[in-house]
C-alpha cells in the first residue's frame, strides 16, 4: 500500500492512526495555533490590497471542488458587472512568481489549476509563492474589481474580505483529526469564522450551500473544437485517468453515466509524460480537465477531457456580489 493509500485508509476509514502520527498531529496543532495567534496579535503582518479579496479554500487536504467553484464565481460575478481576477500559489509549477498566466505559459510553469482557470474563463490570473506580491502584480496588470485567492484559507498574510470554505459532501472531514493523523489543515472550529460554507455533493448540513458538479460533455484533448456527448462512451471499454485530490469521485461519476472505466489514479498535480498513458490499446482515454491541460501537447485523437460546471443557487452569488459592492 502506498503512503497516500495508507493515509486515505486511516483518515476516511475505521483504522486508528499510529501513535507517531498522533504525536506529530499534536505538534502540528501547536504550531498552527501559535501562527494564528501571531497574526491576531499583529506580530505577523496581514497585508491588505486596494481591492476586495475573496478567499476560496478548505480545511482538509485534497480536492473538494475549489477550482470549479472559482470558475463559477468568476462567471457569476462577471454576469453581475464585477470583474474578477485570480491569485494562486501555482502549486506544481516551476515558476516562483509573481507571474501572470497567458496563452504562452504552460502547466509545468504555473501549475494545472491556474492554467485551467485562465483557459476556461479568460480572466486574469497571477501566480506566486508570495501571494501578496502576486495580487499586487494582478492589480498592476489588469482591470479587476475583486481578487479571488484560490486555495488561500490558511494563507493569512493576504488580507481578505470574504472567506468561502468548500466541504466534500461525501467524505466530510474524515476522522476529524489534524494532520498527519487526519485530513484537517485546521481544527473544525475554523468553520465558524468563514463567511460561506459550500458543500460539494452529498447532503448539505446546517448553514451549508449546496454545490453540484455537472458534466459539460467531452472534448478531444488535442483539439477542443471536437466535442462529444458523454453518453457516446456508455457501454465501451475506456481508460479513466484522474490526477486529482479524490480520483474516486471522477470514476464514480463515469459509472453514473453507464461507463465502466479501467481506473488509472495518479497523485494530485501529477506531471504527465506520454508513457504514463500508454495503455497498449486504442480504447478511449477519459480524463479530468485538470489533467488535460498537462497532456494536450502529446495527446492522440482518442483522449478526451470531461469538463464540469459547478451549479450553486443564484441567491449565493447575489449575496456575495452585494457584500463586495458594499465594501468601502
Amino acid at each position: 500500500m502506498s503512503d497516500a493509500s495508507r493515509h486515505e485508509a486511516v483518515w476516511y476509514g475505521n483504522t486508528a492512526p499510529p501513535l507517531s502520527w498522533r504525536l506529530a498531529a499534536s505538534l502540528y496543532a501547536g504550531i498552527t495555533a501559535l501562527r494564528r495567534r501571531l497574526y491576531r496579535a499583529g506580530i505577523l503582518r496581514t497585508h491588505r490590497i486596494d481591492k476586495p479579496v475573496v478567499v476560496v479554500g478548505n480545511v482538509t487536504v485534497g480536492g473538494t471542488g475549489k477550482t470549479p467553484l472559482t470558475i463559477a464565481l468568476i462567471e457569476a460575478l462577471r454576469a453581475r458587472g464585477i470583474a474578477a481576477g485570480v491569485v494562486s500559489r501555482g502549486y506544481g509549477g516551476t515558476e516562483r512568481g509573481p507571474l501572470c498566466v497567458d496563452h504562452a505559459t504552460s502547466a509545468a510553469q504555473v501549475g494545472d489549476e491556474p492554467l485551467l482557470i485562465h483557459q476556461r474563463t479568460h480572466a486574469p490570473v497571477a501566480i506566486g509563492r508570495d501571494r501578496v506580491a502576486a495580487a499586487q502584480l494582478l492589480l498592476r496588470s489588469a482591470e479587476v474589481d475583486v481578487v479571488i485567492a484560490d486555495d488561500g484559507l490558511q494563507h493569512y498574510r493576504l488580507g481578505r474580505d470574504v472567506e468561502i470554505c468548500v466541504v466534500d459532501g461525501a467524505r466530510r472531514f474524515g476522522n476529524e483529526r489534524l494532520l498527519p493523523a487526519g485530513p484537517l489543515r485546521e481544527p473544525l472550529e475554523r468553520l465558524e469564522r468563514v463567511d460561506f460554507r459550500v458543500c460539494n455533493g452529498g447532503e448539505p448540513q446546517g448553514g451549508e450551500i449546496a454545490m453540484r458538479l455537472v458534466n459539460d460533455g467531452a472534448y478531444r484533448v488535442d483539439d477542443a473544437l471536437f466535442r462529444a456527448e458523454i453518453a457516446a462512451f456508455a457501454g465501451q471499454r475506456v481508460h479513466a485517468v484522474a490526477g486529482i485530490g479524490n480520483p474516486t469521485r471522477f470514476f464514480d461519476a463515469l459509472r453514473a453515466f453507464g461507463i465502466e472505466p479501467v481506473e488509472h489514479p495518479f497523485a494530485d498535480h501529477h506531471a504527465y509524460a506520454a508513457s504514463d498513458l500508454a495503455f497498449g490499446d486504442d480504447a478511449p482515454v477519459l480524463m479530468t480537465e485538470k489533467d488535460a491541460v498537462k497532456c494536450r501537447a502529446f495527446a492522440p485523437t482518442h483522449w478526451w477531457a470531461l469538463p464540469v460546471v459547478a451549479q450553486l443557487p443564484d441567491a449565493f452569488f447575489d449575496a456575495l456580489a452585494e457584500r463586495l459592492k458594499a465594501r468601502p
